[in-house]
């Protein structure tokens, strides 16, 4: 059963991701089509192609490596500078017959180099002998020998700084809206437990000895002293109605006697199995706690006991929902902008030099382990709705994160494009203020030596996660 549960686990956690990742592609997909642009592919996936199907002038697909999705918008990068679209569309339908020419010879392949004797006159003028230009330039043909007849005015790079964005942030931005449900779903059906005292003067826990906070342990050893309440004889169940002869109602008045007694003498007056009981064998002593929880310590009497408690159960609405995700968000930039270093640490782990920071990234390989382990656990008092909620709020994390991380000014995240539209959009409006010439679109391909790097490194750091969610998981303690 415990098997068949943490399958679960891992299928529900992967379902999930697969169907974010849809939906993320599918905001592209809606404000692409919807300001006029063409869509040649919607893809969830990456790698070989399981299935696909067109419909209309869309092909839409599932590939074989859940890792991700893309959505092919026709013309992302503008021609070179000078260049008109046509011959753009020419010079990259030229570059592509020499390439397959070139396949086709002896010690030929798909990456040979093109003739430029063969090459048009636009080729010429435009060749690129640097090894990043190259690049721009490859990517920039690559775009336009998708463009067809009819397409010069659906291409993305004309449409509106504004509506560039929302096409861009269409993706992550479903990301966010998906992580606001799961968490209002969990905070306003199966709510917030705590457990809080109920007031009542009655003893929950005796404290076997004195340990100092700062010792950062819980189990007794062989040379501490006994605490006060054990050495009094108190028990599980007390009920405390008198301190030193004062009468006491409620559990707070017991804490404030206790605070004031510092190293005072020490009677109890405490209701046991229906019957009054006096205990004055000992006195309280005097600790540094922290009682407020800000990490400042005061030195107070301390008698070793703590209240009987109860579970309480605060269902909340949107407004709380938004200002624990601006929580969230602010330690998922924290953690952006520290990956890098966090996932050096992985590595580290994985070879055995260091420990995993627990608090650490994870792939969707640690990911669906973590499910795994929450639908199959048999912690105490994680029940079903439990468990429920606890998969829900890490899935909504994972769609936070992924959102977020989206956001990140660079290519090849949306981001890049983002960044290049409100920059565009910044030098139109300031052009036009000073009745200066329209400066034209931004030429976002200039990122692409960049992005490239990027995306090189964000390879490298998910497989670095994985090995490591495989080899050192993360603790999750349940």
């Amino acid at each position: 059963m415990t098997a068949f549960l943490y399958a679960l686990g891992v299928v529900i956690f992967l379902i999930a991701i697969f169907v974010s990742i849809a939906l993320h592609e599918l905001g592209h997909l809606h404000y692409a089509k919807k300001f006029g642009c063409r869509v040649s592919e919607y893809m969830v996936g990456f790698g070989p192609t399981v299935w696909s199907r067109k419909l209309g002038e869309t092909e839409y697909g599932i590939k074989l490596v859940p890792l991700g999705g893309y959505v092919k918008i026709i013309g992302m990068f503008p021609p070179e500078k000078g260049e008109t679209i046509e011959q753009a569309v020419e010079r990259s339908k030229e570059l592509k017959r020499q390439r397959e020419a070139a396949a086709e010879k002896p010690g030929g392949g798909a990456d040979a180099a093109p003739s430029p004797e063969r090459e048009p006159e636009v080729v010429l003028r435009k060749s690129n002998t640097g090894l990043f230009a190259q690049m721009v330039s490859r990517s920039r043909s690559a775009e336009f020998e998708l463009v067809e007849p009819g397409d010069e005015d659906r291409l993305f790079y004309k449409l509106p700084w504004h509506r560039k964005m929302l096409v861009m942030l269409a993706g992550p931005g479903v990301n966010i809206c998906i992580a606001f449900v799961c968490f209002l779903g969990v905070y306003g059906i199966h709510g917030v437990h705590t457990v809080e005292p109920t007031g009542e003067p009655v003893v929950a826990t005796v404290a076997d000895c004195l340990i100092d906070e700062s010792e950062g342990r819980t189990t007794c050893a062989a040379d501490d002293p006994y605490s006060p309440a054990r050495m009094a004889g108190l028990e599980v169940g007390d009920e405390i109605v008198a301190f030193n002869g004062e009468p006491v109602e409620t559990w707070d008045e017991v804490s404030a006697l206790v605070h004031a007694n510092q190293d005072g003498p020490l009677q109890l007056d405490v209701v046991r199995d229906g019957e009054q009981v006096s205990l004055s064998q000992t006195s309280t002593v005097t600790m540094a706690r922290d009682l407020d929880g800000t990490g400042e310590t005061t030195t107070v009497g301390y008698l070793g006991v703590s209240p009987v408690s109860e579970e309480v159960v605060t269902r909340h609405g949107p407004i709380y929902t938004m200002i624990q995700m601006g929580e969230t968000t602010a330690h998922a930039v924290t953690s952006i902008a520290q990956l890098p270093v966090k996932v050096w640490n992985v590595a580290q782990a994985v070879v055995g030099v260091d420990e995993r920071d627990q608090d650490g990234p994870m792939s969707i390989v640690g990911g669906s382990r973590l499910a795994g382990e929450v639908t199959s656990s048999d912690a105490e008092g994680l029940d079903i709705g439990g468990k429920t909620a606890l998969l829900v709020m890490f899935i909504g994390s994972f769609n936070l994160f992924i959102g977020v991380f989206n956001l990140v000014p660079l290519l090849p995240l949306d981001g890049g494009h983002i960044l290049g539209a409100a920059w565009e959009g910044l030098r139109k409006g300031i052009a036009k203020v000073r009745r200066k010439a329209d400066p034209g679109y931004v030429n976002v391909a200039a990122q692409l030596p960049l992005a490239y790097c990027i995306g090189l490194a964000l390879v490298s750091m998910g497989l670095v996660l994985m090995i490591g969610d495989l080899v050192v998981p993360l603790r999750t303690g349940l």
